[in-house]
């Protein structure tokens, strides 16, 4: 007796968080107020014409060159020493928060849980806070010192970095560490010798991607006079000297462009080599910068320090009216939303042209390997030109997007979600880009080969394959969306971030701490609905 297949049910969870986020996209548009009030600044044009026609004829005086190239230096070695204390920071707290390491060190002990969840929950505030918040607190106690833009990347970028590390290690097979530990090998030998040895190599591969986010974090770093390519495109634009800008703008993308290729190389090419070449380089980076390191147990530090706490605790509630927080709260997160929609819909639509197996000769959808010279070289033009677009649009930082968005359109939550839209177009073009290389490809080469065209051929095959991944990276990017909406609010775009500004101006410490607890609890909602949507479309996959 033959059995029938039950037919799948028509909700499932897939589809209705697509709904939910569907709804709240909608919600999100209206409580954005684009039908309610005036949002093009009609007298912003002729100064974005002016910033437009300044691209094609950037400063490129030999002094302005100089100049340029030491901001370039100073931005790579804040990079190069904020990533590298970050790793010792992170590898340290990574080991301590995995559960492996409490289970085979100490797998009796009473209070392994509540500490192991206490040191998690440690950590997990730190990393909500965006690095410029810490490059404003640190600025203030230690001024424009290297020190402060270092430390800006180090601790929350440590505490990413522990979050991932731990995940990599509870995920090692513990094959080899059973067999050490029955063998009588002492615990912390076994975790050593047969954990780390198998989980270094995805570590130092996510070294390298963290260090092209840290490009980025000490550009925006320059913004609160931290130095470096943020610093001196702020001022060019601050001055209205677009010709310097764009000349910045093109040092960032082309150092952006080497950063991506380089850091492509040395994953393929991970060894001791590897390791010894990012070692000196961040030895090079704290030799160019100088940081003072004395500042750490200066008295003035620590005089500073006991002001701000006493300042800030015990937090006043009453310091910002609850109605203020609830709607700069709702604007925030509404512009995170838009964000991360609009930076999704753009990033599906260009990861196809930029992907190497669909437009050229022999791809998906240039079947044939013998096409026409012109063919060949539509198809090489059309991905170069979609890469650097990416490319530019992830180099620039938020809230440089934010300032050059503002030319043509009034503050508020519209502008920041652009802002931030544009910024993270670049990172999930290319994050798609290289999901749709990595495609799967003996199903496709089936349809193919029955004469399937290419437009069903995309409708049909390639596109659902990686739709599930597409909208789990949608909602991964969310969640940095939300963190990175307090940057363009620095810079006037709305939100939370606009209080913040204020608060920070004018020393007012217990209600930065209200605001700031503000924004934690609501990077933390966002945190907890995306990483139970992207469970549900994609289970059982991790997106690191």
């Amino acid at each position: 007796m033959t059995q029938r297949l039950s037919r799948p049910p028509l909700l499932n969870r897939s589809l209705l968080w697509g709904i939910c986020f569907v709804i709240f996209i909608g919600m999100a548009v209206v409580k954005a107020g684009i039908f309610e009030q005036d949002l093009v600044n009609l007298g912003g044009f002729y100064q974005l014409l002016r910033f437009l026609r300044a691209s094609w004829h950037p400063e490129m005086s030999p002094e302005f060159l100089h100049l340029t190239l030491k901001a370039t230096l100073t931005t790579l070695a804040y990079a190069a020493c904020g990533t590298f204390l970050s790793i010792l920071l992170g590898v340290v707290a990574g080991v301590i928060t995995s559960q492996v390491w409490w289970l085979t060190v100490l797998p009796h002990w009473t209070l392994r849980q509540p500490i192991w969840l206490g040191i998690r929950g440690l950590l997990a505030f730190p990393r909500a806070i965006h690095e410029m918040i810490w490059g404003v607190f640190f600025v203030s106690i230690w001024g424009l010192d290297p020190l402060a833009a270092i430390m800006a990347i180090a601790i929350p970028y440590g505490a990413i970095v522990a979050k991932v590390f731990s995940e990599i290690l509870d995920e090692t097979p513990r094959g080899a560490l059973m067999a050490l530990l029955s063998s009588g090998v002492s615990p912390l030998m076994a975790f050593l010798y047969s954990i780390i040895p198998q989980a270094f190599s995805n570590l130092l591969s996510y070294t390298l991607y963290r260090f092209e986010c840290s490009i980025r974090s000490a550009t925006v770093l320059g913004l609160v006079g931290a130095g470096g390519l943020g610093y001196e495109i702020l001022l060019s634009l601050q001055s209205l000297r677009y010709e310097q800008l764009w000349t910045f703008f093109y040092a960032l993308v082309l150092l952006s462009a080497v950063i991506d290729i380089s850091s492509v190389i040395l994953r393929r090419r991970i060894n001791l080599r590897v390791v010894l070449i990012l070692v000196a380089l961040c030895c090079l980076g704290f030799l160019y910068v100088s940081p003072d390191v004395s500042k750490f147990w200066s008295p003035r530090t620590q005089k500073l320090l006991g002001e701000i706490a006493q300042a800030s605790f015990p937090l006043d509630f009453k310091a910002v009216p609850l109605s203020q927080l609830w709607k700069l709260s709702l604007q925030t997160l509404v512009m995170s939303v838009l964000a991360s929609a609009g930076s999704g819909l753009g990033g599906i639509v260009l990861s196809f042209p930029a992907a190497h197996n669909f437009l050229l000769p022999g791809g998906l959808l240039n079947p044939s390997p013998k096409a026409s010279r012109l063919a060949g070289l539509q198809g090489w033009s059309i991905l170069v030109f979609t890469r650097i677009i990416l490319l530019f649009c992830r180099a620039i930082p938020a809230p440089i997007w934010a300032l050059v968005v503002m030319f043509v359109m009034f503050p508020g939550v519209l502008p920041g979600a652009i802002a931030l839209g544009l910024h993270n177009i670049g990172i999930l073009g290319r994050l798609m880009a290289e999901m749709n290389e990595n495609l799967e490809k003996p199903p496709l080469e089936a349809l193919k080969a029955q004469g399937t065209p290419g437009a069903l051929l995309f409708l049909y095959g390639i596109f659902p394959m990686n739709l599930p991944r597409f909208l789990a990276y949608i909602f991964y990017r969310w969640e940095v969306c939300m963190r990175e909406t307090v940057i363009v609010g620095l810079v006037g775009a709305g939100g939370l971030g606009v209080l913040l500004t204020e608060q920070l101006s004018s020393f007012d410490y217990p209600s930065v701490g209200m605001t700031l607890v503000c924004f934690v609890f609501l990077t933390f909602f966002v945190d907890g609905v995306s990483a139970a949507a992207r469970e549900s479309i994609t289970p059982h996959k991790s997106l690191k």
